[in-house]
């Protein structure tokens, strides 16, 4: 019972029942006062002002003139019949139509039951009577037919009593029912969440296919829970990397510097060693560099800076810079940059997105290939394309390429770390861009569509 009565359901369901029952309450309420209240009270009134009316005549005109009133007043045609009783002070009937009426005179409204028969058939009838009193000591007792509002009285009140009580019983089943129903649902979606949290990372919420809200909440937890497996497969893959790739040049730093003993007295293999081995220092520190690059960007440390960007300048600026490298290898730089490009965007993460493709391409392209740098506005967005003649990849590897440290069978011969791309695809999520890569035969181009 105790945990019935913690349940969110259970109780919303009672509290839909209560307010239901409030309103069913009000409705009947104003039902009552517009069909049994108001009517009784103009009724009353009317009793009331025949009564001073008729009390005025005996006190004026006496007992005859007070019977004939009396006697006119029923023989009037009247929605409601006219009901009296008048008594002289010995308490002995003078005129009457009531068929009996309280020994005791009162202040208080009276109903007396007055049924009238026809023919062999009841005609029942309710009068609404008010009792006066005179200084002589004798009774008038006037009233009207009520039984119409006494029998919707009866009625609205053993009707609203057997409504409400439906109301409750029904509600409260309802909220067992809803409650017992809800909590199956909400049970499922702790057993996913369980199951998550002792490592079943396979584990999905189960979804009807009702699209009802627990199935829109169990689609957006199964894809919550998709992105966090992939993140913890990523961070997986990345340990496994790291500790691969670190692993070599540590060895190599380490057994250099192991011979750079004092016993050896070469010095120039010293010099030698030791230049060796502040380029593995070097490399390990571009990789660190790159990693905390990258965490930094995906995991929010940089907050969005995204402002008007002038992309046309922005590439022509990146072309430029890289111009030099790409004279010393004879390679054609050669762009194609609409002019006008804006867009809102970090000008120092795009710049280096885009200075991180050009330096694979040309890294990878071959003395007197051909890097293309290219932008231009598709629809609402900027595509910005770099692709080469290289050797570029194979279809199997393309899918690949951005994880972290993950080098093609073409450029494990060249120097790198395998962090460039890997680079560029953070920056891509950061700016909700899309980056694409197709293969060319032979070469290779990287889309990156802001």
């Amino acid at each position: 019972m105790r945990k019935l009565l913690q349940s969110l359901s259970f109780r919303l369901a009672l509290t839909y029942v209560f307010l239901f029952c409030l309103s069913v309450a009000l409705i009947a309420g104003l039902f009552y006062w517009t069909t049994v209240i108001r009517p009784t009270d103009a009724l009353k009134a009317q009793v009331e002002r025949e009564g001073r009316v008729l009390s005025r005549l005996y006190l004026d005109g006496g007992r005859e003139a007070l019977k004939q009133a009396l006697e006119r007043r029923t023989a009037e045609p009247n929605e409601r019949k006219a009901f009296h009783a008048f008594l002289d002070p010995q308490g002995m009937p003078v005129s009457a139509n009531l068929p009996s009426w309280p020994r005791e005179s009162s202040s208080r409204w009276i109903e007396i039951e007055a049924d009238t028969y026809l023919e062999g058939d009841e005609i029942d009838h309710n009068s609404l009577v008010r009792d006066h009193r005179f200084p002589d000591g004798a009774r008038l007792l006037i009233g009207r037919d009520a039984e119409d509002i006494t029998a919707r009285d009866e009625i609205i009140r053993t009707g609203a009593l057997w409504v409400l009580s439906a109301t409750l019983v029904l509600g409260v089943a309802v909220g067992l029912l809803m409650s017992r129903a809800i909590g199956h649902r909400i049970d499922t979606i702790n057993l996913a969440a369980r199951r998550i949290m002792d490592g079943e990372f396979s584990g999905r919420v189960p979804v009807r296919g009702s699209n009802d809200d627990f199935d829109r909440l169990g689609e957006t937890l199964n894809l919550m829970l998709e992105r966090i497996q992939e993140s913890f497969e990523a961070v997986r893959r990345v340990s496994d990397n790291v500790s691969h790739e670190l692993r070599t040049p540590l060895a190599r730093l380490v057994a250099r510097l192991e011979r750079l003993e004092p016993e050896n007295g070469d010095p120039s293999q010293r010099l030698m060693l030791q230049d060796l081995a502040i380029d593995e220092a070097r490399r390990l520190q571009r990789i660190f560099d790159a990693l905390l690059r990258i965490a930094w960007i995906e995991s929010g440390g940089r907050e969005k800076d995204l402002r008007f960007t002038d992309v046309s300048l922005l590439l022509t600026d990146v072309a430029e810079y890289h111009a030099p490298e790409a004279a010393r290898r004879t390679v054609q730089l050669i762009s194609a940059i609409d002019p006008g490009l804006t867009a809102e965007a970090d000008p120092d993460l795009l710049f280096q997105a885009v200075s991180n493709l050009l330096d694979n391409a040309l890294k990878y392209v071959p003395e007197g290939g051909k890097v293309y740098v290219q932008a231009r506005k598709t629809d609402s967005r900027i595509q910005i394309r770099i692709s080469d003649n290289g050797p570029g990849l194979a279809a199997d590897e393309i899918d690949r390429v951005t994880e972290r440290f993950y080098r093609g069978a073409n450029a494990k011969a060249s120097p790198g770390e395998g962090l460039g791309l890997s680079v560029v695809a953070a920056i891509a999520k950061f700016h909700a861009a899309d980056l694409r890569l197709v293969a060319l035969n032979p070469g290779l181009a990287v889309e990156f569509t802001i």
